[in-house]
């Protein structure tokens, strides 16, 4: 029964499939618990340092930060790609590269050029197959992101943009919705638009102080935007691993699921095969034995 013994070989290889992908389905769902929990603690952070940030510009209208300066086109557009350095996690980073891949095609078409930050191994090594220019990547950010980590690329574009080398940011992430939605997002950076900085009425009263500047209004601000900045960049990678271990989660959950139906399915063919031996050896011993008494 050689069609029997390799039925039987892939039926082992099929189980052993699905012991690897329910256990990495349940340590994603341990670590996605975490991952949703350090994105919800970011978010507080970036939201006061808006509040703040936003008071102190509307408070000094007589200087405004080159973070807020609006080119009249934009001839070179950065983007601050975002995605995982390990795969196993669906369409979520084919999603964010399509998105980002039209948006490059439409700055290409408008007669700009592009290059990019790349954050996490996938998007680096997409980024140059697709030939644009990498600037600067940071790469094996681990479970945890570490503000440390990404200060340095992401420095490099924010730079660009003040030198006026880059005329707008553009950060590419996937955004966190629930466990079985995870959205791309392609969102201005640079510069800051008076939508992304605009305060609520309650916020304007609980945030309407008067400043005192040390050493002066101009540094104080600059420092406090270039942080709102690292605070978005950050809450972004925290939400982009949210959704990485959802969709992995998701990815194994359906993978264990499928290896299950094909071991069904296998066992039944083995089945039907062996049953097919069985009649046909029957068959054979009951023509012997009826040629032996004939």
């Amino acid at each position: 029964m050689a069609v029997g013994k390799e039925i039987r070989g892939k039926i082992k290889s099929f189980e052993n499939t699905k012991k690897i992908t329910k256990a990495m389905e349940m340590v994603s769902a341990s670590k996605m618990r975490k991952a949703q929990d350090r994105m919800r603690a970011a978010r507080p952070y970036a939201d006061k340092i808006r509040n703040i940030t936003a008071n102190l510009s509307q408070a000094n209208p007589e200087y405004k930060s080159p973070y807020m300066r609006q080119g009249d086109e934009s001839k070179v557009t950065g983007f601050v790609v975002v995605t995982t350095d390990k795969g196993l996690c669906g369409g979520l980073n084919t999603n964010v590269l399509r998105a980002v891949t039209n948006k490059m095609r439409d700055v290409q078409a408008a007669g700009g050029k592009s290059q990019a930050v790349a954050i996490g191994n996938k998007g680096f090594g997409f980024l140059n197959r697709l030939g644009a220019p990498v600037i600067s990547h940071v790469t094996q950010l681990g479970d945890t992101p570490v503000l440390e980590k990404l200060i340095g690329p992401v420095k490099v574009m924010l730079d660009a943009f003040v030198e006026g080398k880059v005329d707008a940011v553009y950060l590419c992430y996937t955004k966190f919705i629930n466990t079985m939605k995870q959205e791309p997002m392609v969102e201005q950076l640079l510069p800051l638009t008076a939508e992304r900085l605009e305060q609520t009425a309650a916020e304007k009263v609980q945030h309407g102080w008067d400043y005192v500047y040390e050493p002066d209004a101009a540094s104080v601000i600059d420092d406090l935007l270039t942080r709102y900045i690292e605070a978005l960049v950050y809450q972004a990678v925290a939400e982009n691993m949210a959704s990485e271990q959802s969709a992995r989660m998701v990815a194994m959950k359906a993978a264990t699921e499928n290896a299950g139906t094909l071991i069904a399915d296998l066992k039944l063919v083995y089945n039907k095969t062996r049953q097919a031996a069985i009649t046909t050896e029957l068959s054979e011993i009951v023509s012997g034995a009826a040629a032996i008494s004939g």
